[in-house]
C-alpha cells in the first residue's frame, strides 16, 4: 500500500506498473535526485496535484 509519506523511489521499487499513473499526473522524472528524496505528498504538492487522488489511483494498480 502506498502512503503520502513514502518517497517516489521507494513507491516505484515496490511497484513499477505505477509509472503510467505518474507520467499522467505530470511527474516524469523518475531517474532524478528528487525521485528518490522527494515524498509522494512533496510531489503532489509541486505538481499542483490532490495527494489522496493519486494515491488513490495508485493503491489501485496491482
Amino acid at each position: 500500500m502506498f502512503r503520502k509519506d513514502m518517497t517516489i523511489g521507494e513507491a516505484l521499487s515496490i511497484n513499477r506498473n505505477i509509472i503510467p499513473v505518474l507520467l499522467e499526473a505530470g511527474m516524469h522524472c523518475f531517474g532524478c535526485p528528487s525521485a528518490q528524496a522527494e515524498t509522494i505528498e512533496e510531489a503532489c504538492m509541486v505538481h499542483g496535484i490532490d495527494a489522496d487522488e493519486l494515491l488513490k489511483k495508485l493503491n489501485e494498480i496491482k
